[in-house]
């Protein structure tokens, strides 16, 4: 009797033990893995003292044939997919593809805004997670991304215009989230570059203020997230193209489609072997999941932006205007830098057109006629998954072992950090977690949209 009660007391849970397991694992893995060089001044000094060059940051691995997860883009979404993968669940056999090198699609062509004060509850909770990950990026993955937390102003030029921000407002604030409408003469004090007046074709009514909100350095977080990834032990290739998706089961040719399972991939580098592919691919979204026989309800346009001269800093937040389709920060080292809305047309061309910049400068100067004289040094283009709700498409898909991290459309740097969290968690538990179950594929069957259009028909 003395022994079943010292049993019962003593006795652990299967999850418990799991769990204990598991950070057993992962202490034993950190004291074996040191980490990379930490970047501090007093690390800089002694490299600078000692002459000693600095590690890359990322290592080139050989191909394998065989890896426990394939994640295709090796963007913000990919990287952090492997790195929370590593992280938090210890799951380390993963290797990212790009056909291009790391950080060259989207993630090396936004603008480089973050916010959390979207239309719908379900996206405000979304990114808010997304931004507090932001916050403590720096911190978290030891590089410096260059936060800036300055504000997002969302201007408004029509009575129905300034409904719709005091919507915005109250669903924001409902969910904690920082954000009011504040009338011109605010509006002015963020911003005294800006015309209040009641000249302009558009007068500006009032404006969704986001203090939380802000810009950040894109490429830093790509290579902080490689780096993270790349020290846990994760696989990165650039140069390595998908060229399909093997399967079998399925009802399609091939064995694709939906009842099918992922076998692995075929590559310009030879065939891997894996039971996981995740799609995290922008602008190329519905092409990589029909390898596998899954179509997605995206069409691609594409998103222009455009950078001047650097100039003394004078426009201390960021500004959008959605009835004039464009948007205007301005960087550190005093570019500004200009964004509008998506292409009409669905194509998959990046080259910068004429008519962009005519209609970006006249849009731009109704809204800051000061900035006249300042020269435009480059502009570019980007690809944009669009969605029938202006909402991505994140988690399981009806082919067995393909998730998808797609349907982006112009904020998916946004959604990098949080998108990232919750895939791996996808991935390692088999489960949709809370936070991305408003995105499953099957809303567009059920009817279930999560309408963003109103807080994202803009690029910003």
């Amino acid at each position: 009797m003395a022994l079943n009660t010292c049993h019962i007391d003593t006795a652990i849970p299967a999850a418990s033990t799991l769990d204990f397991f598991y950070t057993l694992a992962m202490v034993s893995f950190r004291r074996s893995n040191p980490g990379p060089v930490r970047y501090s001044a007093g690390t800089l000094a002694k490299k600078g003292l000692s002459g000693d060059d600095w590690p890359r940051v990322w290592r080139d691995h050989e191909l394998k044939s065989t890896y426990d997860v394939v994640i295709i883009g090796g963007g913000v979404h990919g990287l952090a997919t492997a790195y929370y993968l590593a992280t938090n669940h210890g799951i380390t056999n993963v290797a990212v593809l790009d056909k291009g090198y790391l950080g060259g699609g989207g993630s090396g062509r936004n603008t480089a805004i973050v916010r959390s004060n979207y239309l719908t509850p379900e996206g405000v909770a979304f990114y808010d997670r997304s931004l507090t990950l932001y916050n403590s990026m720096a911190a978290d993955l030891n590089i410096n991304v260059m936060f800036s937390e300055r504000g997002h102003m969302t201007l408004a030029h029509t009575d129905s215009a300034l409904r719709t921000m005091h919507w915005r407002a109250e669903v924001n604030k409902l969910q904690g989230i920082d954000s009011s409408v504040i009338d011109p003469q605010e509006v002015k004090k963020l911003a005294p570059s800006l015309d209040v007046s009641s000249h302009p074709r558009y007068p500006i009514l009032g404006a969704l203020h986001h203090p939380p909100g802000g810009i950040i350095r894109h490429d830093a977080v790509v290579w902080g997230y490689a780096r993270g990834a790349d020290h846990a032990g994760v696989h990165l290739h650039q140069k390595t193209e998908v060229l399909d998706i093997l399967c079998e089961g399925g009802e399609l040719a091939d064995g694709k489609g939906a009842g099918g399972k992922v076998t692995g991939v075929r590559t310009n580098r030879g065939d891997i072997s894996a039971p996981i592919v995740v799609n995290c691919t922008a602008g190329w979204g519905s092409l990589i999941s029909n390898m596998a026989g899954v179509k997605l309800p995206i069409n691609t346009h594409p998103l222009e932006a455009a950078v001047t001269e650097p100039v003394k800093v004078f426009l201390p937040t960021v500004v959008v205007s959605g009835s004039l389709h464009v948007y205007v920060s301005q960087t550190d080292r005093g570019e500004l830098v200009f964004g509008a809305s998506v292409d009409p047309l669905a194509t998959y061309s990046m080259r910068g057109s004429l008519s962009f910049t005519e209609e970006l400068a006249g849009h731009i100067l109704e809204l800051m006629p000061g900035i006249s004289k300042m020269r435009l040094l480059r502009q570019w283009a980007g690809l944009c998954d669009m969605t029938p709700d202006y909402s991505p498409i994140m988690g399981f898909t009806p082919v067995e072992g393909h998730l998808t991290d797609v349907g982006w459309g112009t904020y998916g740097f946004k959604a990098g950090p949080v998108s990232g969290e919750q895939m791996a968690e996808c991935i390692a538990t088999q489960q949709t977690p809370k936070l991305i179950a408003p995105f499953k594929l099957s809303r567009f069957e059920t009817g279930e949209l999560v309408g963003e259009k109103g807080a994202a028909a803009v690029g910003h």
